[in-house]
């Protein structure tokens, strides 16, 4: 079996405790993790030696599951006769994210990743979306732009519409501003990460991109607009904490496509380690599985 086959020590435990007790709770309760781990972890070992272990909801084990159990437990008593067995089933894994994505995307779910994967050692990076300033020690990166990266492989995670969002003291103050028109006349505070030419154009103007204050990062943009400094062109998905929280509201009921979206990318042959494969599938299907 080669390295990268070689399970995580807490997915045999997890399989051998799961075996022995026939339960996802008691297993759970057993390890001292969620019942949703036990099941990750299993799917999991399952993924890595290419055979199925459990024949039917009882916890029967098929004939190769059983025969696996020997050999799992067979190891597990001979690394119980040394310290830092668990260590060695640690992975480490570096992803680099933009801050507002990190923020209002990735952190709110992250824990069940942890969850799930508490064998892999996960750093998190920040990136610079405008310069790619990227550290070059990340296994993964999370990108924004527009999906031309010639130098990595990747993946859309996530596109977005944009819409102008203002704090209710900025509208009380400066409102009503309902239409393409009221906003040319209204002060507007922008990002080159989201041009306002997308909202104008979309209305059927031309018009050349405002002066005024500029910021570098959404989350900061979004930051601004709260603060009633001006009315901000904000993606909605990444804007959506502070529309929760009410220190910004929609100006508009209309939508508009950005033209970029958030990539995942990698090097070849990265998600031939499984803690990358883990987290990438992870991600997409976090993602997938909440309409994002």
């Amino acid at each position: 079996m080669s390295a990268a086959r070689i399970p995580p020590i807490q997915c045999l435990l997890t399989f051998e405790a799961l075996a022995r007790l026939r339960s996802v709770t008691l297993a759970a309760e057993e390890l001292f993790v969620t019942p949703s781990a036990v099941s990750h972890r299993v799917r999991q070992l399952e993924e890595v030696i290419g055979t199925r272990l459990f024949g039917r909801a009882d916890f029967s084990l098929t004939t190769e599951g059983s025969e696996y159990l020997a050999h799992v437990r067979e190891g597990l008593a001979v690394l119980g006769r040394f310290p830092g067995r668990e260590a060695a089933g640690k992975r480490k894994l570096r992803v680099a994210v933009t801050p507002t994505f990190a923020r209002s995307i990735l952190m709110p779910r992250l824990r069940g990743f942890i969850e799930a994967y508490p064998e892999i050692d996960l750093t998190l990076q920040v990136t610079i979306p405008l310069l790619d300033v990227v550290a070059e020690d990340a296994d993964l990166t999370i990108r924004f732009g527009s999906g031309r990266y010639a130098d990595v492989e990747h993946v859309c995670l996530l596109t977005d519409e944009v819409t102008p969002l203002a704090s209710p003291a900025f509208l009380r103050e400066h409102g009503p501003i309902e239409s393409a028109q009221d906003l040319l006349a209204a002060k507007l505070i922008r990002s080159p990460l989201e041009p306002w030419r997308t909202w104008f154009a979309a209305h059927g103007l031309d018009v050349p991109e405002p002066e005024g204050s500029s910021f570098n990062d959404i989350g900061l943009l979004c930051d601004a607009a709260a603060q009633g400094l001006g009315v901000a062109l904000v993606r909605l998905k990444l804007g959506q904490p502070w529309l929760d929280n009410g220190t910004l509201v929609r100006l508009s009921a209309r939508n508009v496509a950005s033209p970029h979206a958030h990539y995942l990318c990698w090097r070849t042959g990265t998600l031939d380690r499984w803690e990358c494969a883990a987290f990438s599938e992870w991600l997409r299907k976090r993602l997938e599985s909440t309409g994002q």
